[in-house]
């Protein structure tokens, strides 16, 4: 079973945040977190939509993590699918909470939005000679930070009650406790620390004590995804940050993050998912996609000495069907190879380990290492990769060995019936190119010449 023979992929879209129009993004997506609506790009079957491969209803190789692991190695922007997913759980977390915890972080409505942004709009900073001029005096701005908040104790603490079947934060990882009810004291330090730092650069007054639910996650979050030295720093503008972390100093309830979310989602729906897609449909490596293309121009080449040879013969016209064979493989190849695929390895429907993955299963320490990174976590770490041991030992890996890497089978069944798709599509171009060649050599008289 196949698509439409006019089936394309989904085209590439280069990341950039002037393509997005602000007033069109929450009408596009609102509500999608809690309804399950979504929006198909062109090019993707609803077995493949965003929401199946975050819901984890895909095979290997369209699964969240093979999402995520495209974000990290290709895309390099793995914290927008990480925030994504912490919210999504956070949502469900907050709303399992008594009432009595609930109401100490009330909703953070549009319109407390825009007061809040007209009464920070009314209190501006002061120049520094102005603040020097008014030092000491009934006219001096306040400097209120969480620097207490980080030394004090907090007896109304609330732990994050975190289901048990959640294994996608890892305590030892995380920054939890053992008993996953408190930071650890050094991690936690550092975390408000930048939480502070990022507070002071939108000029956001916090209270340095609350009883709200979540509130020490949430100083990880920012410390994590909103501060400019977070290690997961998510692309914000600084009107957004300043707006965010306004709400955050307010409140814990996760409508503080619907503006952020719904920039986040709209990147990762229209931007990074259609990319993923479209990448998971090549089935071959760089080199190999590389080295059948050539395949390809190879045999329309010995198509086209074929058909000159027995041309210039004294050969019937009727041999010159022969050079047919070397259009019809040639063609087809390079437009295979044009989108990605080898129809040889399609012909088994298996493609190659993506290079993280080889060295994942030849060295089990590899496995271990991978599972400790935490990429799923997250509240995790950096992203970076480029200290990972396979990064060095595929560099070290030869061409050749490269184009015939090894294999594995393809088990998502609607991306074998886009590579279906793409392979007849390349059967009726080489037919279609094969019968213009043809229709060249055919009607040309003999040579005699050989």
């Amino acid at each position: 079973m196949v698509y439409s023979i006019t089936y394309r992929r989904p085209v590439h879209i280069n990341s950039s945040r002037s393509s997005f129009n602000g007033d069109e993004k929450p009408g596009s997506i609102g509500g999608s977190i809690g309804s399950g609506s979504t929006t198909v790009a062109a090019g993707i079957p609803d077995a493949l939509s965003f929401d199946r491969v975050i819901s984890g209803g895909t095979c290997p190789p369209c699964t969240t993590r093979d999402f995520m692991n495209y974000l990290i190695y290709i895309e390099r922007s793995a914290e927008n699918l990480q925030f994504f997913l912490w919210y999504r759980d956070y949502c469900q977390r907050f709303s399992q909470l008594p009432a009595s915890e609930r109401a100490l972080s009330p909703e953070w409505t549009t319109e407390k939005a825009e007061a809040d942004a007209s009464s920070a709009a009314g209190n501006k900073k002061l120049s520094p000679e102005a603040a020097e001029i008014f030092k000491g005096t009934d006219f001096a701005q306040p400097k209120t930070t969480v620097s207490d908040f980080n030394s004090a104790p907090n007896p109304f603490h609330t732990p994050p009650q975190t289901p048990d079947d959640r294994s996608s934060v890892i305590p030892s990882e995380s920054g939890w406790g053992n008993d996953a009810s408190t930071l650890n004291s050094s991690r936690k330090t550092n975390f408000v620390e930048k939480a502070n730092i990022a507070y002071e650069a939108a000029d956001v007054k916090v209270q340095p004590f609350t009883i709200q639910p979540f509130r020490e996650e949430i100083t990880r979050v920012i410390a994590t995804y909103i501060s400019e030295e977070g290690t997961r720093q998510l692309n914000l503008a600084s009107k957004e940050r300043a707006a965010l972390l306004r709400a955050l100093a307010s409140t814990t309830h996760p409508s503080a993050f619907r503006n952020v979310v719904h920039t986040v989602e709209w990147s990762l729906r229209h931007q990074a998912h259609p990319n993923f897609i479209r990448w998971s449909i090549c089935n071959g490596n760089r080199p190999r996609v590389i080295f059948a293309r050539g395949l390809g121009i190879g045999g329309i080449v010995v198509g086209i000495i074929t058909a000159l040879l027995i041309t210039l013969s004294g050969a019937s016209r009727g041999w010159r069907a022969i050079s047919a064979i070397g259009f019809m493989i040639g063609i087809a190849t390079l437009i295979a190879a044009w989108k990605g695929m080898c129809v040889v390895l399609h012909g088994m429907h298996h493609r190659h380990l993506r290079p993280w993955e080889l060295f994942a299963e030849e060295d089990d320490s590899s496995s271990v290492y991978e599972l400790k990174k935490g990429s799923l976590d997250s509240l995790g770490s950096t992203n970076s990769y480029e200290d990972e041991p396979w990064v060095a030992k595929y560099d070290k890996r030869n061409v050749i060995r490269k184009v015939f890497d090894r294999e594995v089978w393809i088990q998502e069944p609607a991306l074998r019936q886009i590579q279906d798709t793409i392979f007849l599509q390349s059967i009726l171009g080489a037919i279609l190119g094969t019968v213009i060649f043809m229709a060249i050599f055919i009607p040309v008289p003999k040579g005699n010449m050989l």
